[in-house]
């Protein structure tokens, strides 16, 4: 079985199973077997993704690949799994298998008997799916490098040549005949269960070629592709899951293997129905235009993917193993020789920091601690393991902020930098809320999937007057740092996203917003030209480095974490002896950063568990951060 053509021999195996009435389970074993294949033939290195490959390279009907997260879960739509056709001339009956399809095949003189007893109908659920939001350049390229299909018909392949539509592609013929012939003889136009058929042939053939799929819908303005960050590029999918989807939620990262299905008819017969509800009372008119607006867009515009396999991604760091179990990464060869020379990658990253962080080795040592951190578990409201770093006494009129975010890009697998202005606190959309009139979840900028560094820089931050959405955004910040959830808006009710995101903020004096722990830059240089001097920083590390760093910071998210009874006995020595001497000094609350001090330290130094010497080093650590912060308090009383 030669994986990269097998799709069409798939369905063609289904297909004569439901001719033929084959037993249920045999459909089962055919896709397990598929699965097994798609593992064994190492399918990402020739299955071509439609993150990297243009919509209007790849095949109707071809087998892709999609990394993405999943922004809406709309309503299940049950399709018909097994459905029959009669030729109008000999009367002759054929079963049809339905699954993976959006679109019914009716061959010459053939139409669909919607009376059919023998029809089945099946459900199936769909998602709406988008690229990762922030995902870094340097993931995207890696994930390029990697992939060995080149999808490219044209010697003239650019990313980001502007994607045509299959019908406008003149010079590529993307549409076997067979795929033309596929909507040939039927007469009627519908949905029947999620499955389409396609009406006059001449008349779908002359708006298809004419490329009318892309007006078909009348609108005022551009389809919203609903991305959470602005500037977002990349194709959103509706996704069809025909199993297991209950294990896969809103805000999820998923990668996709399913059969791409980019029919033009899609856009036709949808445009054909809102001509139908025109008909309707138009208050209704309009909210169901808008919903079908929203549900059934141009496939040219949002393909649609028929999921053979899917998996939920711990990360989407290139340079890793996808899986990274707690069990898994003890025997996986690649983690234990990484963890083998991890003690002078941290010492090269500390050095890096360093400098990027003007000669502020001790800023650099809480930089490392927070950008590996994690909640790890929840206590009921509260979450552990959330490290939000304050890194005050950023310089104001400079662009060390905006630089300092690049050399973090070029870190972590996915980022965004907010810039805090009063203008985009009263204007951005930061909650995600219901649409009820489109049926849909409107994104807003804080969702982001798990493991996002989101950078906030405070230095931008002027006098004015923050309205009623600007309060609220501070707010929903404020909650996302704290509870680490955000509450979406259904109008009627809030509902909360638990959530997992690096929360870094640059400012001048001390935040406005909540943080885990603030540290005062201390720079020992001042570069005359930032820009120069960062650009250089990144020169003039090696790539192989720059991924060393990045394997770093990912996998110690992963490592597990314990404290022996003997050392808990002795922290609770330590703390009891502190509070004898000065019961001021330390608080519970000051005990538990120390504590998350010394576990991501120790995680640092790919420690699994505390040791005394990490513990003593945590408590120096907190020792020059407090003396530092009570110096600045010195010099300008509001900064604590």
């Amino acid at each position: 079985m030669k994986l990269p053509n097998c799709v069409p021999e798939l369905l063609y195996c289904f297909e004569r199973a439901a001719q033929n009435g084959v037993n249920p389970d045999w459909e089962k074993k055919v896709i397990e077997y598929f699965k097994e294949k798609l593992k064994e033939n190492n399918a990402p290195k020739w299955v071509p993704s439609l993150n990297e490959v243009p919509l209007h390279y790849l095949k109707p009907n071809s087998f892709v690949k999609f990394r993405c997260m999943v922004q809406d879960m709309f309503d299940p739509e049950f399709y018909m799994g097994v459905y029959e056709t009669v030729n109008r001339n000999t009367k002759a009956r054929v079963l049809h298998f339905g699954k993976y399809r959006d679109v019914a095949e009716c061959g010459p003189q053939q139409e669909v008997d919607l009376n059919s007893p023998r029809t089945t109908t099946l459900e199936r659920q769909t998602f709406y799916c988008v690229p990762v939001p922030g995902e870094s350049m340097w993931v995207k390229e890696a994930y390029v490098n990697a992939n060995q299909a080149r999808v490219s018909p044209s010697t003239s392949y650019t990313p980001s040549r502007h994607k045509r539509s299959y019908e406008d592609d003149e010079d590529m013929d993307l549409q076997p005949n067979k795929q033309k012939d596929q909507h040939m003889g039927a007469r009627q136009a519908g949905n029947v269960g999620g499955l389409q058929w396609c009406g006059e042939p001449k008349r779908l053939e002359t708006e298809a070629s004419s490329g009318q799929q892309l007006s078909s819908l009348n609108l005022s303005s551009p389809f919203d592709l609903n991305f959470p960050l602005p500037g977002e590029k990349g194709p959103a999918c509706l996704v069809k899951v025909y199993e297991d989807w209950d294990c896969f939620k809103v805000n999820d990262v998923l990668e996709l293997y399913g059969i791409l299905s980019v029919d033009p008819v899609l856009s036709i017969l949808n445009n054909d129905e809102r001509d139908a509800s025109s008909l309707l009372d138009p208050m209704e008119c309009t909210d169901m235009a808008e919903e079908q607006r929203v549900h059934s867009p141009p496939a040219s515009l949002v393909p649609r993917i028929h999921v053979v396999l899917a998996q939920k991604l711990q990360h989407i760091n290139p340079l890793l193993p996808a899986c990274l179990n707690k069990e898994e990464s003890k025997t996986c060869k690649f983690v234990s020789g990484f963890m083998s020379e991890l003690s002078p990658v941290r010492a090269e990253l500390l050095g890096f920091l360093t400098h990027a962080l003007l000669g502020d080795s001790l800023a650099a040592e809480y930089l490392i601690l927070h950008l590996i951190s994690t909640v790890y578990t929840r206590r009921d409201v509260l979450p552990l393991g959330k490290f939000t770093v304050n890194l005050s006494g950023c310089p104001r009129n400079s662009t060390f902020t905006e630089h300092l975010y690049r050399i973090i890009q070029h870190l972590v697998p996915a980022s965004f930098r907010l810039q805090m202005t009063i203008e985009n606190m009263n204007h951005l959309k930061f909650i995600p809320h219901k649409d009820y009139t489109a049926n849909r979840l409107v994104s807003g900028l804080l969702q982001l999937p798990s493991n996002t560094s989101l950078v906030i820089d405070e230095t931008l931050l002027e006098q004015g007057q923050l309205d009623t959405p600007g309060v609220h955004n501070v707010t929903a910040l404020s909650n996302l740092i704290t509870w680490q959830k955000v509450d979406y808006d259904f109008s009627y009710h809030q509902m909360e996203f638990p959530c997992n995101i690096n929360v870094f903020i640059t400012s001048e004096g001390r935040s406005l917003l909540p943080a885990d722990c603030q540290i005062h830059l201390q720079p020992q240089l001042m570069p005359p030209n930032m820009e120069e001097y960062m650009n250089s920083l990144l020169s003039a590390v090696l790539p192989s480095v720059l991924n060393k760093f990045r394997i770093y910071l990912t996998l110690l998210r992963f490592l597990d974490y314990s404290i022996s009874d003997e050392i808990t006995k002795a922290v609770e020595d330590d703390f009891v002896e502190m509070r004898k001497n000065d019961p001021q000094s330390i608080t519970a609350d000051d005990l538990h950063q120390l504590l998350i001090v010394a576990r991501f330290l120790s995680l640092s130094a790919g420690q699994t568990t505390l040791s005394r010497e990490r513990w003593l080093r945590a408590k120096q650590l907190e020792s020059l951060r407090r003396a530092r912060l009570q110096q600045q308090k010195c010099v300008n009383g509001n900064e604590l």
